[in-house]
């Protein structure tokens, strides 16, 4: 599977460490990846009810650092969440080619890399190169690269 970017995101909220937080984060990105192949942005925000909330967004866009990003994710998913990832695929891919994966961040912050449909997760979006791009094509992309 080729993709154009990947996207990280998470949210910090107010009675959490930032550290940790950004610490969950890393253990998807893979060490080979240079920092400045990371555009890393933190806004701050209200929650519903005026509590701080940071907002943590991570894009990767050299294809270099993308597919090394893909290859590190593909080694970090086990067996179990690449069943569920092939079970959902219509679900998890929209009709612009992005993949959509949601994983546990407490779990991520310990180094494990498990898929949670939870409040309280890492986002990641992948934007897949398919040719048609057609949803189809894209669910067939995930597929093979899954499978194989």
């Amino acid at each position: 599977m080729r993709a154009h970017h990947v996207r990280i995101t998470t949210f910090i909220h107010a009675t959490e460490d930032e550290d940790k937080v950004l610490d969950a984060i890393a253990t998807l990105i893979p060490e080979e990846i240079d920092e400045e192949d990371i555009y890393f942005d933190v806004s701050e925000t209200k929650g519903y009810f005026g509590n701080p909330i940071k907002v943590v967004n991570a894009e990767i866009t050299r294809s270099r650092a993308v597919r090394s990003f893909l290859k590190n994710l593909k080694e970090l998913l086990s067996e179990g969440d690449r069943s569920y990832i092939l079970e959902h695929l219509d679900e998890k891919v929209d009709e612009e080619g992005t993949l959509y994966l949601r994983f546990n961040k407490q779990k991520a912050y310990l180094g494990e890399v498990e898929l949670d449909e939870g409040a309280d997760v890492v986002q990641v979006r992948i934007k897949v190169k398919a040719f048609p791009m057609r949803k189809e094509a894209v669910i067939k992309d995930v597929r093979e690269w899954l499978e194989e």
